[in-house]
C-alpha cells in the first residue's frame, strides 16, 4: 500500500480519533482502507515520543503496530553508532522495521538489511528511500542461511526476536528466534563482531556467561526506564571480565553515565551510615539493573542506607550523580503515631519503597497519601533493621 496524497491528508485529519470508532465507521469513507489507516495511525501513535524524526515524516509506512512498539527509540538507535567504525560493513540480521539499521548506515560505509517477512523488506525500501539511507542492502529470506552467503562483513547486528507462540514473550536468550547461542559460530566465521541487543529483562551474568566472547555490555534507559542492553562480542579480543556501560537519557540531548566491571563491583566495600545526611540518592535504571550498587558507593563517596535499600546519602551534595538527588526535609519513623499524625499534613506525595515490607500500594491505602505533587517519598529500612520514611523535595 502506498501512500497517496489522499491517505496522507486523511491520517492527518483523523490523527487523534478513537481508532476501534473509525474501524466500525468504515463504510463512511469509499475509497478510504480504513484497516491500512487505523494501522498506520495506532504505530505513528507509538513512536511520536521515542521516534520523532519518523513521527514527523509523513512519508513513512508502517508495517504493522507491533513493529513500531518492538523498535528501538531514537536515542538508543543512534548510541549503537558508538560502537561501529565509519569504514564498516554491518549486517543486520534482524531488520524489523529497520531503526537500527537506518541509525547505523548514518555512520558506517555499508549496511546489509536482512528481513524475512515481505511486508517489512517492502515499508523498509520505501522509508529508506524517503529518509535518505542510500547505503543500504535490503534482502528478503532467512538470516541464518542468507549469512552464509555474504562476505566482507565487519560487524554484525543481531535483535532476536521475543515472541513465543501466542505473541508471549520471550526473555531467556534461548526461547528466541533466531538462537544466538547456537548461530555464534557461524556468525564469527564471518565477522569478528557481534552486537547483539537483548532483553531489558534479561540477568546480566547469566547471558554474559552464555555469550562468553563478551567484551562490553550497554544497559541503555531513556527516562530512567531500562529499555535495552546490548552485548558486543569480539572474535580475537579477549577480556578477564566486561565493562558495563550504563546510560540514562534524560532528555533528547542529555545522558548519564556510569562505567564498572563486574570484578570492580565483586570487590568493591561500600560504607554504611547510621544516620542519613542532607542528601539522598537513588541511582538511575540502568545502574539498578546493572547491580553495580558497592561501586556506586566507592566511586562517588556515598554512605549506603542499608545492603539491600540501594539508597546512598552524604552531607555535601555530589552533582554529578547519575540518578536523581533529593534534598532530606524530614525522617519520620515507621510506627503508628508517626505515620498517623505525618498522613495527616501530606494528603498528596510521589512514594517509593526500597527494602521494605510494603508495597507502594500497601502504604497508600495504610496512610491515605494519594498519588502525585512535590513531595517525595521513600520508604526503606536501615542497616540497623529500623523502618523509616524519608521525606524529601527533588533537585
Amino acid at each position: 500500500m502506498l501512500l497517496t496524497d489522499a491517505l496522507k491528508e486523511f491520517i492527518r485529519q483523523h490523527t487523534n480519533d478513537d481508532l476501534n470508532d473509525l474501524l466500525l465507521k468504515a463504510s463512511r469513507y469509499p475509497g478510504i482502507d480504513i484497516p491500512f489507516v487505523v494501522d498506520q495511525l495506532s504505530a505513528r501513535r507509538q513512536i511520536k515520543e521515542k521516534l520523532p524524526t519518523w513521527y514527523c515524516n509523513e512519508a513513512l509506512i508502517f508495517p504493522s503496530k507491533i513493529a513500531a512498539e518492538q523498535c528501538s527509540s531514537e536515542p538508543t538507535a543512534y548510541y549503537k553508532q558508538r560502537l561501529v567504525n565509519s569504514d564498516d560493513h554491518l549486517v543486520d540480521l534482524t531488520g524489523g522495521l529497520g531503526v537500527d539499521t537506518w541509525a547505523f548506515s548514518q555512520k558506517v560505509k555499508k549496511v546489509t538489511y536482512i528481513e524475512r517477512f515481505p511486508t517489512y523488506c517492502k515499508a523498509a525500501s520505501h522509508n529508506f528511500k524517503h529518509l535518505n539511507a542510500s547505503n543500504i542492502q535490503l534482502v528478503e529470506g532467512d538470516a541464518t542461511q542468507i549469512i552464509q552467503t555474504l562476505n566482507d562483513i565487519d560487524v554484525i547486528y543481531i535483535d532476536p526476536a521475543r515472541r513465543k507462540e501466542g505473541n508471549k514473550r520471550a526473555y531467556a536468550l534461548q526461547e528466541c528466534e533466531p538462537d544466538l547461542i547456537s548461530l555464534l559460530p557461524v556468525l564469527f566465521e564471518k565477522a569478528p563482531r557481534i552486537i547483539a541487543k537483548i532483553s531489558p529483562m534479561a540477568d546480566i551474568r547469566l547471558t554474559s556467561d552464555l555469550l562468553p566472547k563478551t567484551t562490553a555490555i550497554h544497559i541503555l534507559s531513556v527516562k530512567n526506564e531500562c529499555k535495552e542492553l546490548l552485548f558486543v562480542l569480539e572474535k580475537n579480543k579477549a577480556v578477564e571480565t566486561p565493562f558495563i556501560h550504563c546510560i540514562n537519557f534524560t532528555t533528547a540531548n542529555k545522558e548519564e553515565s556510569f562505567e564498572f566491571t563486574l570484578i570492580e563491583e565483586q570487590s568493591a566495600t561500600a560504607f554504611f551510615i547510621e544516620q542519613t545526611g542532607t542528601y539522598l540518592y537513588e541511582p538511575n535504571a540502568s545502574i539498578l539493573k546493572a547491580g553495580a550498587f558497592k561501586s556506586v558507593s566507592t566511586q562517588f563517596g556515598l554512605g549506603k542506607i542499608a545492603v539491600s535499600s540501594h539508597l546512598y546519602s552524604s552531607n555535601q551534595l555530589i552533582e554529578t550523580f547519575p540518578g536523581r538527588i533529593f534534598q532530606i526535609e524530614e525522617i519520620i519513623p515507621f510506627n503508628n503515631k508517626a505515620i498517623k499524625q505525618f498522613a495527616k499534613n501530606t494528603p498528596q506525595a510521589n512514594i517509593t519503597v526500597r527494602n521494605f515490607p510494603l508495597s507502594v500500594d500497601e502504604l497508600r491505602k495504610r496512610t491515605g497519601i494519594k498519588d502525585g505533587g512535590s513531595i517525595y517519598l521513600f520508604a526503606t529500612t536501615t542497616q540497623a533493621k529500623e523502618k523509616i520514611i524519608l521525606r524529601c523535595c527533588q533537585l
